[in-house]
């Protein structure tokens, strides 16, 4: 375990900067201060008042995804987390993590300086700015939706989304339907890609024809899918498609939209099936069939899988299985 000597000697420096340094004292500049915690992090040094209970802190960074009301995606996956890590008396710290952040703050030397112990951090992108400098930390981070190969100090958790699609492609068929078409999330995303591959091996696995017509992209974000969904739907139903799979519950819910506004009727001329369940979904004309994630287990399993890399043990990936609600936005297909 390095110490303060131990920064001191390599940087040349005296243990009295270095120490003013971690400590964030005036009169050192912002430069040296900023070599001294990065040349921290690279030696390994933790601090006194990481390992002191009254100090233990833990934060939770949430990028490109809602989480602040009780019907946003993230509010139980953030509650999970803090309600696991305080029956172990962590400190939790939320804070929502923007990309004008990330280019101001390097990762490790936040966390440091702050005295994180570790961190969970939900839907990072892998065009966010932290995510190479996470994919090097040997800080113990559990990531939400977002996987980084060959760390041991980082565990991905997140809910089978392979599972998940063909949950909903098996019940589509079951109903009769063939020409199912689907509506997937924005790129870059390894969620985007999970759920894309999960939608070519169900229709495989059916042996149903993929016609390439059938599928779109449109987005996570609620602003930018109204913009782009009218023409999406209008298409697809133009094609042919009796039934809609979609990667979440808001892309179904604007689907449900479009198609009303097109004279389509939900789900007697098609049928739609989203994905997460997340409150609204049972209160939608028609309720919302879709594949339910676990979001306050999904929490807690990533104060599981963090627990676990603070304790030295490498935890690769946690994915909890899905499950199928089915409502009345699906029903069998009608023959014309």
């Amino acid at each position: 375990m390095a110490t303060i000597k131990d920064i001191a000697a390599k940087l040349g420096i005296s243990i009295s900067t270095v120490s003013k340094g971690l400590n964030g004292a005036s009169d050192v500049s912002s430069e040296m201060r900023q070599l001294i915690l990065d040349t921290a992090v690279e030696m390994g040094y933790t601090t006194k008042r990481m390992k002191k209970d009254a100090y233990k802190k833990l934060c939770v960074f949430v990028a490109n995804i809602n989480y602040e009301s009780p019907s946003d995606f993230g509010y139980e996956v953030v509650l999970g987390f803090k309600q696991a890590a305080s029956r172990d008396n962590w400190n939790i710290n939320i804070m929502q993590l923007t990309k004008e952040f990330q280019a101001q703050e390097k990762y490790d030397t936040y966390m440091l300086k702050n005295g994180y112990s570790g961190s969970f951090i939900l839907c990072l992108s892998p065009d966010d700015p932290w995510f190479e400098q996470v994919s090097g930390t040997k800080i113990s981070t559990a990531l939400f939706d977002s996987y980084i190969k060959k760390n041991s100090h980082v565990a991905y958790v997140g809910t089978d989304s392979s599972e998940g699609i063909e949950d909903a492609i098996d019940h589509l068929t079951h109903l009769g339907h063939t020409k199912i078409a689907f509506i997937n999330g924005n790129r870059p995303s390894m969620v985007t890609e999970q759920r894309g591959e999960a939608y070519y091996d169900s229709m495989r696995a059916h042996q149903l024809p993929i016609n390439e017509k059938l599928i779109a992209y449109a987005s996570y974000h609620q602003d930018e899918l109204s913009k782009c969904s009218g023409q999406i739907v209008e298409n697809l139903l133009k094609e042919g498609a009796t039934a809609i799979a979609c990667a979440t519950d808001m892309i179904a819910h604007q689907t449900i939209r479009e198609c009303k506004k097109l004279g389509y009727r939900v789900p007697e001329d098609v049928s739609i099936v989203g994905f997460d369940d997340i409150p609204i979904s049972a209160y939608t004309v028609p309720p919302l069939t879709t594949i339910r994630q676990d979001r306050i287990e999904l929490g807690k399993s990533g104060y599981m899988a963090l627990l676990s890399l603070m304790n030295h043990v490498s935890i690769s990936k946690n994915l909890l299985r899905p499950q199928l609600i089915i409502r009345n936005s699906t029903e069998k297909v009608v023959d014309k």
